[in-house]
């Protein structure tokens, strides 16, 4: 695992060992980063689910302004601390240890929102659906945001309900991208 552009190119990031964790692949970072384009100067990122924080950190190396990240497994909290001060990236940046629900009614408690929400949960994740209709519903997402989930090709049906921006399909995963609207 590495970053692939910006200020921190070429660092490799420590990851997860064992098969509990899924690190997004370099095609899939790179295909969504190429998608965002422009977007992430200077954007507001949350990443949930966020594991070792790659692509968090990936987006403050391409010039997000900051970074969220929220996990809620010791493992991932220490990869995402280790990762954060081999790339020097720490500035703007905020690690919340809890589950994604709580940590979403959290920052809609604060008045946090985000241009861009990255979410990675676990692969067949049943919650995908309700975990997008919660960061709208709680006005996490600001205008003209973003909210992007990768998930398996096979766990698609939740997107209907959504504004689609874009879907890209890259093995057995799918990018999608939801407008807020």
């Amino acid at each position: 695992m590495r970053v692939i552009a910006g200020s921190a190119k070429g660092m490799k990031l420590k990851g997860p060992e064992g098969d509990e964790f899924r690190p997004t692949a370099d095609k899939v970072k790179e295909a969504l980063f190429s998608i965002l384009g422009h977007r992430i100067i200077d954007a507001r990122f949350i990443d949930l689910y966020a594991g070792s924080g790659a692509i968090g950190i990936e987006a403050l190396s391409r010039g997000a302004a900051s970074c969220i990240f929220a996990d809620n497994k010791k493992e991932s909290l220490r990869l995402i601390e280790e990762n954060l001060k081999k790339t020097r990236l720490h500035e703007g940046t905020r690690i919340i240890n809890t589950d994604v629900k709580k940590a979403l009614k959290n920052m809609a408690a604060e008045n946090i929102t985000a241009d861009l929400v990255y979410l990675d949960p676990p692969y067949n994740s049943p919650d995908l659906g309700s975990v997008v209709r919660s960061l709208f519903d709680l006005s996490v997402v600001a205008e003209n945001g973003l909210v992007i989930a990768e998930h398996s090709s096979k766990n698609r049906d939740w997107s209907n309900n959504f504004n689609l921006f874009k879907q890209k399909k890259y093995g057995d995963t799918l990018l999608t991208i939801i407008a807020k609207g």
